[in-house]
């Protein structure tokens, strides 16, 4: 008894600087949003209270319903091409090329554009997509078009273009590991089975690459559905997502507003990364 009271003993001063750690900088700050969400304000000053006014105003907007929906919207559309785009690169990687070395050089090849910042590579697009742009230029000297098309820039297809463009890395990386994890014994005896391409893919690897692929979904939606930047710059402030809604309620120093909203979009997050993992253990993969 006293060997396991002393083996209980260690492993929770193991644990405790990270415990600590997590403490201080994850669930205090999150505790200290949550209480300032039942704050009230004015055009002055934040009262310290005990209120639901800011989360009634939030649920009794419309504009609360609309800026949800946009931002589903654009974590599903990111998703949709971030998946198709990363599971062709990893599987590419992972089943085409031979060589390790190689493997290497082509992973690193996929990671330099992210070596630059995320607002630079984001704005880069605004003078490819322009009206006067290479884009549109391009187009009219093939004679696809007559004149600019004006959707290309500040737009849902830039935005969704520009959040493709910085998260396609997050979705790549985690499918790209898990590919590498299969044994290649498994498809040389679906394929000896007289299994077609299509069907090792559908049966074998897509199966054995649920852990990669919900990781990357969670990477992807998550800073997504927080991103805030990418939609007011690319969209030319005509559309707005949930964390666009928390900036511009701290730009009016509405705190209390803002933690409310905040404390929604964190209850929201939760829910749909709770209803991923209902489909797969990611615990194998970490």
């Amino acid at each position: 008894m006293k060997l396991k009271l002393n083996n209980a003993l260690s492993g929770w001063l193991m644990v405790s600087p990270l415990m600590l750690v997590l403490l201080i900088f994850l669930v205090l700050p999150i505790l200290m949003i949550l209480i300032v969400s039942f704050w009230r304000a004015t055009e002055y000053s934040i009262i310290p209270d005990f209120v639901f006014e800011n989360y009634e105003f939030l649920f009794g907007s419309p504009v609360t319903y609309t800026v949800f929906i946009n931002t589903f919207k654009y974590a599903i559309l990111t998703w949709t091409f971030t998946f198709l785009i990363g599971f062709t690169v990893a599987f590419f990687l992972a089943f085409h090329v031979r060589s390790l070395t190689w493997q290497v050089v082509c992973f690193l090849l996929c990671t330099i554009p992210f070596w630059t910042s995320n607002i630079i590579r984001m704005i880069s697009w605004i003078p490819f997509l322009g009206r006067n742009g290479i884009a549109n230029s391009a187009l009219i000297s093939w004679g696809v078009i007559d004149e600019p098309v004006e959707w290309l820039l500040f737009s849902d297809f830039s935005v969704v273009l520009a959040f493709v463009h910085i998260y396609t890395l997050f979705m790549v990386v985690p499918i790209f590991n898990t590919m590498m994890r299969i044994d290649r014994s498994l498809i040389e005896a679906a394929r000896d089975a007289g299994a077609s391409g299509a069907q090792i893919l559908w049966n074998v690897i897509l199966p054995l690459t649920k852990p990669g692929i919900m990781i990357g979904t969670i990477f992807v939606v998550t800073l997504v559905m927080g991103d805030f930047f990418t939609v007011r710059v690319m969209s030319g402030s005509q559309s707005a997502n949930v964390g666009r809604l928390i900036s511009n309620d701290i730009s009016l120093l509405q705190y209390p507003s803002a933690s409310a909203t905040a404390i929604v979009l964190l209850l929201t997050v939760l829910i749909v990364i709770g209803i991923l993992l209902r489909f797969v253990d990611i615990r194998k993969e970490l």
